[in-house]
């Protein structure tokens, strides 16, 4: 439970690692008073054996600031939900997110974004890399109450398959009851560029390092965000891996 204060300021990081076959059953629930700022980040890199579900529920007043970057790593069953609501006018909640799975994985991601006061902002972005014959699945929803006008809500999922194999579920949601909003959301799904990868190769870069250059460069769009140095240099490390 994480409760901030009028005007108080948190960076949070939730941290989930083990080994061998287990079951992680995780809630967090977090509370932004008027004018707080929160920045949380959960890094989810649990045994590639282990099942992992988790719910991340988040309550902001007005003019409170919540990002969150998710991270998932590890995992042979995962479902990461994260449900955001707005219970004061501007207020303003980045939900970002990247995925990595290979083998037979299953990675599940479910957002809520709940504008339910006028005058507030989403920003929601989510990356998925699949290989080998894992599974990913994207469903978020951003809900846009009839009195939230001047809404101003983005949701994009942008999905990298390395392999034939991989597979991809991905479902953006927009449900809009109010009449004066400004709502984009949409979702891409592709493979390496073969033009980028020619290029690379033709300036002398072996086939399966350019694969990691183009590869690194799609995920660290969003590990690049991340304030802690020492956690964004770790990251960039096994991106890389």
């Amino acid at each position: 439970l994480i409760v901030l204060g009028k005007n108080a300021q948190a960076t949070i990081l939730e941290r989930f690692v083990g080994n061998g076959a287990y079951f992680t059953n995780a809630v967090t629930e977090i509370a932004l008073a008027e004018g707080a700022n929160l920045d949380h980040v959960k890094l989810q890199d649990d045994d590639k054996t282990a099942y992992h579900i988790a719910n991340t529920q988040v309550a902001l007043a007005g003019r409170s600031t919540f990002t969150t970057h998710y991270l998932g790593l590890g995992g042979r069953l995962v479902r990461n939900e994260v449900r955001v609501r707005f219970d004061g006018e501007h207020a303003e909640a980045t939900v970002n997110g990247v995925y990595l799975a290979d083998g037979e994985r299953h990675l599940d991601n479910f957002t809520v974004i709940d504008h339910a006061k006028p005058h507030c902002a989403s920003h929601e972005l989510y990356k998925g890399i699949l290989a080998g014959k894992s599974h990913g699945v994207f469903n978020g929803k951003i809900f846009v109450r009839k009195d939230a006008q001047k809404t101003d809500a983005k949701q994009s999922n942008k999905v990298l398959l390395l392999s034939d194999d991989a597979t991809i579920n991905t479902k953006p949601q927009l449900e809009i009851f109010a009449d004066d909003v400004k709502c984009t959301h949409g979702a891409t799904v592709g493979q390496l560029d073969a033009n980028q990868l020619f290029y690379l190769q033709a300036r002398g870069i072996p086939v399966e390092q350019a694969r990691r250059l183009l590869t690194f460069a799609f995920a660290n769009d969003i590990v690049g965000r991340l304030k802690i140095e020492s956690l964004r240099d770790e990251l960039e490390n096994r991106v890389v891996q």
